[in-house]
């Protein structure tokens, strides 16, 4: 009997045995092993340095291998920095919630950004606040409940939903700025592409990069698995697009 070959692995990126935590049919799990996947990928697994913010970003820890740190709230794009600048060898990336990187931490990000760090910066966009009870964020849509909104976003009270490509987009040092998203098995594929892609950018030393992943939240949505994902395609991608705003050369 022939042996059968072997088509697919587990990436190394993901610890041996790590059974995902995170809620049934929560995108982050799926994000987790594709930038282990596009470290591998890239050659540079044993490089990876992972800069945690807080809320459901912060469980990553039970799950990634290799080196990994939590930044106070909002304050991953510093620390980011710090970890680049004090060891530039390393594959130095933050993984950010939309609460995390666009609310507390929002001046941290615009100015690594403006600075034109080299590091890599993935932004998990669903549109509330996961971890903390659910809470409205600075991408929740108009008219989207919440626990602070429980009435809706209204704009008048609220503002609006935040656009971070868009606003990133304003800045002249960024060097790659992409939205994206994991529904499909093409959009999971593209996706480990830009990751890849943003990877071998820092490692050639060309400068920052902002992949933003717009993704779902059942649980805070109220919303069942497939549902949230029809949601996430008629809601969050109408007011989020996903597409290249800014790519090397």
């Amino acid at each position: 009997m022939s042996e059968m070959k072997k088509v697919y692995e587990r990436t190394k990126g993901i610890k041996p045995g790590a059974v995902s935590g995170f809620c049934p049919g929560c995108m982050h799990s799926t994000v987790h092993k594709l930038i282990g996947e596009a470290a591998e990928n890239v050659g540079a697994l044993d490089k990876l340095v992972r800069v945690e913010g807080v809320g459901c970003c912060g469980l990553g820890q039970l799950y990634v291998s290799g080196d990994w740190l939590i930044a106070a709230h909002g304050r991953a794009g510093a620390v980011a920095t710090g970890v680049k600048r004090s060891s530039p060898d390393s594959l130095v990336y933050t993984y950010q919630g939309d609460g995390d990187l666009a609310a507390i931490g929002l001046a941290e990000t615009l100015s690594a950004a403006n600075r034109g760090e080299n590091i890599t910066v993935i932004f998990v966009n669903n549109g509330i606040y996961g971890m903390t009870g659910g809470q409205m964020a600075p991408t929740t849509l108009l008219g989207m409940k919440a626990t602070t909104a429980p009435k809706g976003r209204v704009a008048e009270e609220h503002g609006y939903p935040m656009h971070v490509c868009e606003i990133i987009n304003q800045l002249t040092a960024p060097k790659m700025i992409v939205r994206t998203t994991v529904d499909t098995p093409q959009n999971v594929m593209k996706t480990r592409k830009y990751i890849e892609k943003a990877f071998k950018m820092q490692l050639e030393g060309k400068g920052y990069a902002l992949i933003e992943i717009v993704t779902t939240c059942p649980t805070n949505w109220g919303l069942g698995t497939l549902e949230s994902i029809d949601f996430m395609r008629e809601h969050m991608l109408k007011e989020f697009p996903v597409g290249e705003f800014r790519m090397p050369e």
